[in-house]
Formats: structure tokens, C-alpha cells, sequence
């Protein structure tokens, strides 16, 4: 049976010692409410008549700054393909990153997290490739600082876009090591780091490579470079589209609920976002978003720490197949799916939606 966790509020009384939390959910008694108030003395409707007093009231707001716009990047030159499961989104070649990342830029969109789609001959079994010095992802790194210098750079350390087997990890007999696969994790999160990135996300969920990770670039020189873990990152049925822009789809050998969570857990999230700030992370990031938005709550409700969410590939994907047949207006879901991510507490939303969503919030204003 649930227990109550004690009455919350300021010491010595006063009404909010009457709210009750109980399995996470507060319990509001009835003397609170009569001192909040009935109708028809209150009318909470009286707040909602006009536009101005809609916006004064409002207790969240979106705006450019709360985006991260992630970038696909391919090999070649002159390059802009069309991602057929992503209506919308492309992949770029690296000299065709400065004009997108100069639209975003114009319109506020203060930070760039970069996704390499990797040549097969470069895939491997040991992920060799993910900290080559001039991999396609460094040199991405290094033509956006050279246009954009004022902008943020953030890079995945994971392995599957480099991997053979299209896992996070190193996979030997059939099954994703972790330590060994940290080691990797380290010495591409260096390189990216000496490439210029700013902040690396680690996105692979193998145990303790935050810690790992924020020694490396600490003895490489690197105590600026932040770390932002995917510290709830769940083994979700929503990554499809986003496999098919890397490339990884067609790679990929069984599934990854060896390391990803599982969907069913909640407090397990908790304990993996701990683990990952005890260890070093400056940020957290929970992915997928929406269908977790239980989540970014109660991460940021818990730790108080900067929180994300990741507004992935498979929730673009489904916002855009129904406002294209017609069945949700695409400009409102658009701006209302962001603002979700706000209410629950995040600090910022990494979504392909960034400079859409930027261009409906400027003819708003």
C-alpha cells in the first residue's frame, strides 16, 4: 500500500501544510481548497478572456534560445539529400553546412548538435574510425567553428554511426562490451574535443563512461569542454527515421535493450541521471521526449540540474505524416509539442523543428 511522504511546506504550518504528496502525486485537501477559493467568487476563466492577460499569466514561454537543431552531415561535395522518412530534413555535405547553420543562427537558435551518416568502408568492428583526428564528424566540427565561431557545438560520443554492427559498443560474441567500448568512447570524445566541439553527449549508455569520459578530456587539456549524457536514454521503437539519416539501420545486428532502458522503467531513470552527475555530467538529456515527458519532470523536479529532452526522429516523423494528410494543424502542434517540454521543467529541446519553429514564434510576435 502507498505511503504518504509527509506533509510539504514551510516550517511551522501555514495552508501548505495540507498538501500531501502520495506516489508522486500531490494530494491537495479540502481546507486548501476553500482557502484557494469557489466559484462564482473565483472564476478562473477571467484570466483567459484576453490575448495580453493569456501572455501575462503564462507560466512558460518558448523562445530561439530554448533550441538545439541537430544536423546530419555526409560525405562529398555540394551535397543536400532529402531524408525520405523525415520530410523536411536533409543531410549536408560539410561545405554545405554554413548556409543552414546561418539561417538557424539569424533566427536565435544558439546551438548545433552534428550526426555523421559514415561511409560503409569506414565502418568497423572496432568503431576505429570514431577517433580518427579527420573523421567526417571533426571535420564538420571544425568548418562550423571557422563560419560560425559564435555558435555551440554539440557531438554524440557513440560508436553505432562508426560500428560495423550498428551498436553504441563494441560487440564481441554476440554481445555489447562495456569497458572496452568506454575506452573507445574516451579517445573519440577527445578528438572531438580538440576538433573544437564544446560539449560532448555521451549516447551510448554503457556504465561509467561519463566519469571516464570527463577524466580523458581533463588529462587531454580539455576542463572546459561540458558533458551533456543522454543519462535516460530508452531502448525506444521511435529511432527509426534517425537510423535511416546515419545510415545504421541496415547495420544493425538484433537490438540494443542489453544497454538502453527499458520503457517501462521510471525510477531507474533517476538512478542513472545520478549516477551520471556524481560522475561529472554538467547537463543531462532524456531521449526519446514526448512519450517520456514523465521523465524530463521528474529528472528535473529531483536534481535541479540543466535538463533536456530530444525531440527524436520517429516524433517529427509522426507530426509531420498527419499535418501533411491534412489530419493536425501543423503550425499549432508544432509550437504546442515544444512548449510540452517546457512545462515539464526542460531546459532546452534538441528538435528538427528549431528553425520552423523559430520563423512561427517571430511572425507571432
Amino acid at each position: 500500500m502507498a505511503r504518504s511522504r509527509g506533509p510539504i511546506g514551510p516550517p511551522g504550518g501555514g495552508c501548505y501544510n495540507l498538501i500531501f504528496r502520495l506516489n508522486n502525486r500531490f494530494i491537495i485537501s479540502r481546507e486548501v481548497l476553500d482557502i484557494i477559493g469557489k466559484y462564482p467568487a473565483v472564476r478562473l476563466r477571467r484570466n483567459r478572456r484576453d490575448a495580453w492577460n493569456r501572455s501575462m499569466v503564462a507560466e512558460n514561454t518558448l523562445t530561439p534560445l530554448d533550441f538545439i537543431l541537430p544536423l546530419f552531415v555526409c560525405e562529398g561535395r555540394g551535397k543536400t539529400e532529402a531524408i525520405p522518412s523525415m520530410p523536411g530534413v536533409c543531410r549536408y555535405s560539410v561545405d554545405q553546412l554554413a548556409p543552414i547553420v546561418e539561417e538557424a543562427a539569424a533566427l536565435g537558435v544558439p546551438a548545433y548538435a552534428i550526426f555523421p551518416e559514415v561511409s560503409p568502408a569506414d565502418k568497423t568492428p572496432d568503431a576505429r574510425e570514431a577517433y580518427n583526428s579527420n573523421n567526417l564528424i571533426c571535420r564538420a566540427i571544425k568548418s562550423i567553428r571557422s563560419s560560425h565561431p559564435e555558435v555551440g557545438i554539440i557531438c554524440d560520443a557513440a560508436l553505432d554511426p562508426f560500428s560495423s554492427d550498428g551498436h553504441d559498443g563494441l560487440v564481441v560474441d554476440g554481445h555489447v562490451i562495456n569497458d572496452a567500448s568506454v575506452e573507445i568512447l574516451c579517445r573519440q570524445s577527445v578528438v572531438q574535443a580538440a576538433a573544437g566541439c564544446h560539449v560532448i553527449a555521451p549516447s551510448d549508455m554503457m556504465d561509467g563512461r561519463v566519469g571516464a569520459i570527463r577524466q580523458a578530456l581533463d588529462s587531454a587539456g580539455f576542463e572546459d569542454v561540458r558533458i551533456m549524457s543522454y543519462a535516460a536514454k530508452y531502448a525506444s521503437a521511435f529511432y527509426g527515421p534517425f537510423r535511416d539519416a546515419i545510415g545504421s539501420s541496415g547495420a544493425l545486428k538484433g537490438d540494443k535493450k542489453t544497454y538502453q532502458m527499458d520503457p517501462a522503467n521510471s525510477d531507474e531513470a533517476l538512478r542513472e541521471t545520478g549516477q551520471d552527475i556524481e560522475e561529472g555530467a554538467d547537463m543531462v538529456m532524456v531521449k526519446p521526449g514526448l512519450p517520456y515527458i514523465d521523465i524530463v519532470a521528474r529528472v528535473k523536479q529531483t536534481f535541479g540540474i540543466p535538463t533536456f529532452a530530444y525531440q527524436v526522429s520517429g516524433e517529427y516523423a509522426m507530426l509531420k505524416a498527419a499535418s501533411n494528410q491534412g489530419w493536425l494543424d501543423n503550425d499549432k502542434v508544432v509550437l504546442e509539442s515544444l512548449m510540452a517540454f517546457k512545462r515539464a521543467g526542460a531546459d532546452g529541446i534538441l528538435t528538427y523543428l528549431a528553425i520552423e519553429a523559430c520563423q512561427l514564434l517571430k511572425a507571432k510576435s
